[in-house]
């Protein structure tokens, strides 16, 4: 879908360099920038997955060349990624104003986690910080127990790498009609603040509220989690009342005057402590083969390993392992797209002779260009 568009990635860690994976998944030529050493921070593989299907240079932003180097880069670029903390990039004379000198229609994306400004712009933090700060991370434990959620999923990932896509997108289909770029300033702090408009969109109807354990999706005894006897996990969330209906058949609670209240938020720890007694009783393959295929609207809790073994992976294949590495396909799909294949990870600076050499020769023309020759 990007074929035929360059993409530069200044080295980062976390959502950066998710995007510029995503980016590079959608076909555009992402290269990234990488800097000298093999220094890696902590928990960072030497070929990481976010580096699939880009090319790698290794430039040291701190060296008069290879800056310029980098800004050539740029110049035959249509968008660049950086996740630097609001003006490094300014400190070496790389800043959106210095590229758009000569590149005035370069998508400018930047990621940060508080944003280019205000009072915290330049303070350190990490996805729960932001997250915790912004609201999204609240409701997201049982009443009593302090607020866990997947590690860097709503923040880094949600938050932050998917709205830096989003705004790169939208970057280069103006720039593709005007010939004017853009800067993308996107913060996790923000995005995951605008994730929550649904559960907001909720509120005016009384949906949900500020108390935990008092709302639609985060109170209720069906739409909550359950220990199956060997440790396993079934997760439940049958809103709608046909489907409820059909979950309480299922376990033969049909009569059972208690569950016929569905939307009564006093009886729901009362008959969450029920279901927990009765999913305890059996395994989880026990409760798989119950629901399975039904609208009940029940299905297990998988590790990744486990997920890419089980019956809707074997079909969608959305989990795929190559050379022992498991990863996820792509997202989303495409209709008469080939199949996918893990593209090679770069290794580092892997790609430095070729894409130097590549810099000496002019880099033919973008729609981007030729629509700015015609205008």
């Amino acid at each position: 879908m990007l074929n035929g568009t360059r993409i530069v990635e200044v080295e980062g860690l976390g959502p950066a360099p998710f995007a510029g994976m995503m980016l590079a998944d959608l076909g555009a030529d992402v290269i990234v920038v990488q800097r000298p050493g093999t220094d890696l921070a902590p928990g960072q593989p030497e070929k990481s997955i976010l580096n699939r299907g880009k090319r790698s240079i290794v430039l040291d932003l701190k060296s008069e060349g290879d800056r310029a180097a980098l800004l050539s880069l740029a110049r035959s670029s249509d968008a660049l990624i950086e996740g630097f903390r609001p003006g490094v990039m300014e400190r070496l004379g790389l800043g959106p104003s210095d590229i758009h000198g000569f590149n005035p229609a370069l998508v400018y994306g930047r990621m940060t986690g508080w944003g280019q400004d205000g009072p915290w712009a330049n303070a350190a933090g990490h996805d729960m910080n932001y997250i915790g700060l912004s609201g999204a991370l609240w409701h997201a434990s049982p009443p009593g127990q302090p607020p866990v959620v997947p590690p860097t999923l709503v923040g880094d990932i949600g938050g932050g790498a998917l709205y830096l896509v989003i705004g790169i997108l939208a970057g280069l289909l103006k720039a593709r009609t005007s010939g004017q770029g853009t800067v993308v300033d996107a913060a996790i702090y923000d995005g995951s603040a605008n994730m929550m408009n649904l559960l907001m969109a909720l509120a005016q109807t009384g949906g949900f509220v500020s108390r935990r354990g008092h709302s639609l999706l985060d109170g209720p005894h069906w739409s909550r989690t359950y220990f199956t006897a060997d440790g396993g996990v079934m997760s439940v969330q049958c809103l709608e009342p046909k489907f409820y209906a059909l979950f309480l058949r299922k376990l033969g609670l049909q009569d059972d005057p208690d569950f016929a209240r569905q939307f009564d938020a006093a009886l729901w720890p009362v008959l969450s402590a029920r279901l927990e007694a009765l999913f305890a009783t059996r395994d989880r393959k026990a409760w798989e083969d119950l629901f399975q295929g039904s609208d009940a609207c029940v299905a297990p809790v998988l590790t990744p390993e486990e997920s890419e073994t089980h019956p809707v992976n074997l079909a969608r294949r959305a989990w795929r392992r190559d050379g022992g590495q498991l990863q996820a396909a792509p997202a989303p799909r495409f209709a008469n797209a080939p199949d996918w294949t893990p593209p090679p990870i770069a290794g580092r600076g892997e790609h430095t002779a070729e894409i130097l050499a590549e810099l000496s020769t002019p880099r033919p023309a973008s729609a981007t260009s030729e629509r700015q020759g015609q205008d």
